[in-house]
């Protein structure tokens, strides 16, 4: 097994620069996680795609594909997908129906973006919809557990046909806090075991479907002062030691607000990093910080080689071997073949 590459970085442009390149060859560098900016057309993105694996064929390219307003690409043949809500509303009509069409866009999703090249995306949503939340809102399924647990479990059936693994998210549960973890620190109060009973619930469900998981950038002050991403507790020991996740586990966004934070003291993007992958975290992402000069993915991948991890539980090689078991093992279907193929063309009238 080679060395563990936990970094999840991005890119300014459509395609790579001299320093992207340098950045992605570096061996902390275990992948890229792609935004709208990087999107012109599909040409250009299965371009810049192979222009990546080029430099490594073992970089994991991510992006935020969920469907309704998570959807970075939305033009030149790509379905546009409903927001989860839309399948927690059909469920109410027909349950049956629902988890069909979840596993119709979930084959959709995952079959487009891999005729394009990326490997991955960020979905689906476990949080629930208590109807709170301004950054969840209509990206969750719906209020009860159990139909996010099925519908989830539906749609990465059809993730699971299109050769993509899936990453459940924000454990464990974004969807009761108001605030936005991207310009707040949101705290739940409520007990542990109102949360395991309620909003975690879908991840202990799903624990061998799941293939990753990212934790919240949210604080649960009766179970750790720290937020659920830097937290031993919450990663190592009820989410993998109680909950019997095995996969993945991606801290967010490392530029959020709800990451800067730690015990009360402003942290460096290096010093959040040690923290999520001392907690538990097999990979880190930092976003949106390539733009300009880029100094900040440079000085964490500096900080990160100079830093010592401690050896967790297990040896980081285990972290590295959940890396690559995200890559999909099967080859994709090209964009033309795509458009006639019969289980996509199937799939494709079953989408909301």
């Amino acid at each position: 097994m080679s060395q563990h590459a936990p970094l999840i970085i991005d890119i300014a442009g459509l395609s790579l620069s001299k320093t992207d390149k340098r950045r992605l060859k570096h061996p902390l560098t275990g992948g890229i996680i792609l935004f709208a900016r990087n999107w012109d057309n599909r040409a250009q993105l299965t371009a810049l795609c192979a222009e990546i694996k080029k430099i490594r064929k073992d970089l994991l390219i991510c992006v935020d594909h969920e469907g309704g307003h998570v959807q970075r690409f939305k033009t030149d043949g790509f379905t546009h997908l409903p927001p989860m809500r839309a399948l927690g509303e059909l469920w109410l009509k027909d349950a049956m129906a629902a988890t069909n069409a979840a596993t119709a866009c979930g084959y959709v999703l995952g079959a487009e973006l891999r005729a394009c090249g990326v490997d991955f995306s960020f979905t689906p949503v476990l949080d629930l919809d208590f109807g709170e939340s301004s950054v969840i809102g209509d990206r969750a399924f719906a209020r009860d557990p159990r139909v996010v647990g099925l519908l989830a479990k539906s749609l990465m059936h059809g993730l699971l046909q299109s050769g993509m693994a899936n990453c459940g998210k924000h454990f464990p549960g974004h969807g009761f806090v108001k605030a936005d973890s991207h310009t707040d620190i949101p705290v739940d109060r409520r007990s542990l075991k109102a949360i395991l009973a309620d909003d975690a619930a879908p991840y202990e469900w799903l624990n061998t479907t799941l293939t990753s998981v990212m934790p919240a950038h949210v604080i649960y002050p009766k179970v750790d002062a720290r937020p659920a991403g830097f937290s031993e507790k919450w990663l190592t020991y009820i989410l993998r030691g109680q909950l019997g996740f095995g996969g993945a586990i991606f801290s967010d966004d490392l530029s959020m607000a709800g990451a800067r934070l730690l015990d009360g003291k402003p942290v460096s993007y290096t010093e959040a990093a040690m923290a999520a992958l001392n907690a538990g975290c097999d990979m880190v992402l930092l976003c949106n910080q390539s733009m300009g000069e880029g100094q900040e993915v440079d000085e964490l991948l500096d900080g990160l080689t100079q830093g010592q991890l401690r050896q967790q539980w297990e040896p980081l090689e285990a972290s590295e071997g959940r890396r690559v078991d995200l890559l999909p093992a099967t080859p994709a279907i090209a964009w033309d073949a795509l458009m006639l193929h019969p289980a996509y063309m199937h799939a494709l009238g079953l989408v909301p």
